[in-house]
């Protein structure tokens, strides 16, 4: 019974490696033809589902410590298998991710499929950042109800939004919000925002930011409001702007943590 977790946090890194999987599926569309033409394999690209698994991860990286404490089960093993589950989940596939839209930046400019590699490492500096950060917090007992530097987790989701953005069809009739859409999209195509995403979102995860942690002591309003709000913004955010909703939701985090400034124990 105690290795139930255990199995919890060893399918969330199951799910990252599927993500991983789908990742690699290059998007530049292969046709083979026999002799009359006809083409005979259509491999369109990937990411968005790799997007849903990591989803899939972060739910169970939440049941797992859940189940652990139900069940009271927690043990150091499950906690160091957690953060090696994390760092692939939320750490190597949404590097991956970012890896493939600089690879599809280039692809769009003139001789872009034959960039150097070198070009396209930077994007490695995010799952590098998230095992330092998940490193420091292994070692770290101050960080029940806050945590210093942006979640992992936080941040690979972040990332997972933008396939989903980008190759999703996006249906909201809200006036400009397609425009506002459309606008996000061509930024995940220039080299340069990624690259400057790259440096602000592993400096957030090595940061020793105070950033709020979604675990209650109690239920009062009184001392849960930023939880409290962040809930209600995620699901109206959800209702109304969709996968869009997952930036905003991240800034609003980032936001509520910088202006309540909570402890870590």
């Amino acid at each position: 019974m105690k290795q139930i977790p255990n199995i919890f946090t060893l399918l969330n890194l199951v799910c990252g490696c599927i993500a991983i999987m789908y990742i690699m599926q290059s998007g530049l569309v292969p046709q083979y033809t026999d002799e009359t033409g006809a083409i005979l394999v259509n491999i369109p690209e990937q990411m968005q589902m790799a997007s849903l698994f990591i989803a899939a991860a972060g739910v169970i990286d939440f049941l797992d410590g859940f189940v652990a404490r139900l069940m009271r089960a927690s043990s150091e093993m499950g906690k160091q298998l957690d953060s090696l589950a994390d760092v692939v989940s939320f750490g190597v596939a949404p590097g991956m991710i970012i890896f493939q839209f600089l690879r599809l930046a280039y692809a769009g400019k003139e001789n872009g499929l034959t960039v150097s590699t070198l070009w396209l490492l930077p994007a490695f500096i995010i799952p590098a950042a998230g095992a330092y950060r998940l490193a420091r917090f292994n070692i770290d007992t101050e960080q029940s109800y806050g945590f210093k530097g942006v979640p992992i987790p936080a941040a690979g989701l972040l990332i997972a939004s933008f396939p989903l953005i980008a190759f999703l069809d996006f249906g909201s009739s809200i006036p400009g919000l397609q425009s506002i859409n459309a606008g996000f999209i061509h930024l995940l195509a220039n080299k340069w925002f990624l690259y400057i995403f790259i440096v602000i979102i592993s400096w957030l995860m090595v940061s020793t930011l105070p950033m709020m942690a979604l675990k209650f002591k109690n239920v009062t309003v009184k001392d849960n409001w930023p939880k409290y709000l962040l809930v209600v913004i995620t699901i109206i955010a959800g209702i109304f702007l969709q996968w869009l909703a997952v930036p905003l939701v991240f800034i609003v985090y980032d936001a509520l943590s910088l202006l309540i400034k909570p402890k870590a124990s």
